[in-house]
């Protein structure tokens, strides 16, 4: 069904090492949602392109992302996955929800998708997803310009929001991606010390992150020095770590594309009497968000209780754009889910619900009064928010 050229059946099927991270019985639920959404809004089509909505629809897991696919979803006929035709093996073994259509390099997805299009679909109304990374501009454009006639419809986050909420089965790979941040953290931790160089700590990290079972990260592990702290997505470089400084640390394990990331904040030598004061004030903002990230409350409800700790300790002038977000499917370059950010912002009115999971971030730097953050994957679930991560999150003195 999903091989394409004569020099597909030469390929074996991969040896069954383990069993499917998702059954396919889910994969086809996720699919009949959509078409739900599909049949109410009027869509002949669907055309994704966001690699971890056709990650979720298909299970398709590999580097090959950094070039356009496009999962093509007809209302009533078999889904098809356009991307280039090198990829027909790597389809051909992970792939059981749609054919897949290959293309040469001397050609576009936007070409193979067209005819696709122009076929049996034979597509009046068809929803794209606008905002995505997936689809350039160029793509967007040649697809639009063969195809004058379709009413193209924005459909961006329709499939990001059915993400929002985990499965079972799902929930259980965050607990796995879990595991591994806790491995990959503790070795990291262990390898801070006066005289260490960053690329020491940065192997051993990574090391265990792949010794624990898990698979490339959306991005990270970060891992810089307190003088680059500001320097958001910056990771290790060259220079040696010396007694008196800090270590930012922030990474996510990954397994089966979930993740499940963690920060830490150590000291190396000694930790100011500052530092100390705002880890209780941390400890006390992050459990004023579990308190609050619980089904029926809103993001900007759980905000509100972070912040209003952080005014209470005397600290009324800070504020953070948000104490946490969205995590679960991440694909290169980013473990946030896309190239947008589901925050828990003072401003916005997501509804908290069952089986939703967070990064959340207690963040209290830049202060003037010391320095500390502590961040954990949190899981919300019907008997209240799990803290996923479990490595210590106190003062950590190297």
């Amino acid at each position: 069904m999903n091989r394409v050229g004569s020099d597909a059946g030469r390929f074996a099927s991969p040896a069954q090492d383990e069993p499917p991270a998702i059954e396919p019985a889910e994969h086809a639920s996720r699919l009949a949602a959509l078409r739900r959404y599909m049949a109410a809004t009027d869509l002949d089509v669907a055309l994704l392109s966001a690699p971890e909505n056709i990650f979720y629809l298909t299970g398709l897991d590999h580097w090959g992302y950094f070039v356009p696919h496009l999962l093509i979803v007809p209302a009533d006929e078999e889904p098809v996955l356009v991307t280039r035709a090198m990829e027909q093996v790597t389809v051909a073994h992970q792939v059981r929800t749609a054919r897949f259509v290959g293309h040469s390099d001397s050609e576009t997805a936007a070409d193979a998708a067209s005819r696709v299009l122009a076929g049996s679909f034979r597509a009046k109304r068809v929803g794209l997803e606008s905002w995505s990374a997936g689809l350039p501009h160029g793509l967007a454009a040649r697809l639009m310009q063969a195809h004058a006639g379709v009413d193209w419809v924005d459909i961006s986050g329709v499939v990001d929001i059915q993400r929002r909420v985990k499965s079972p089965a799902e929930q259980r790979l965050m607990r796995e991606a879990a595991r591994i941040s806790d491995a990959a953290a503790a070795a990291a931790i262990d390898a801070v010390r006066d005289g260490a160089n960053e690329l020491d700590v940065a192997a051993e990290c990574q090391r265990a992150m792949i010794a624990a079972g898990g698979t490339f990260p959306g991005f990270g592990p970060f891992i810089r020095p307190g003088a680059r702290l500001g320097e958001e997505h910056t990771s290790w470089g060259r220079s040696v770590i010396r007694g008196g400084e800090t270590v930012f640390l922030e990474l996510s394990g990954c397994c089966r594309r979930y993740h499940a990331p963690l920060g830490r904040l150590i000291f190396v030598g000694s930790a100011p009497t500052a530092a100390r004061e705002m880890e209780n004030v941390c400890r006390r903002a992050f459990d004023a968000v579990l308190g609050t990230l619980v089904p029926g409350r809103l993001a900007r409800e759980v905000y509100a209780a972070w912040q209003n700790v952080v005014d209470a300790a005397g600290l009324g002038h800070y504020r953070r754009h948000h104490c946490g977000y969205i995590v679960g499917i991440g694909v290169p370059p980013s473990w946030t889910g896309g190239n947008s950010v589901t925050g828990l912002r003072h401003d916005s009115d997501l509804p908290i619900a069952e089986g939703m999971s967070f990064h959340v971030l207690s963040w209290l730097m830049g202060t003037g009064r010391g320095d500390y953050f502590l961040s954990n994957t949190v899981l919300v679930t019907a008997s209240g928010p799990e803290v996923l991560t479990c490595i210590p999150d106190g003062i950590t003195v190297r």
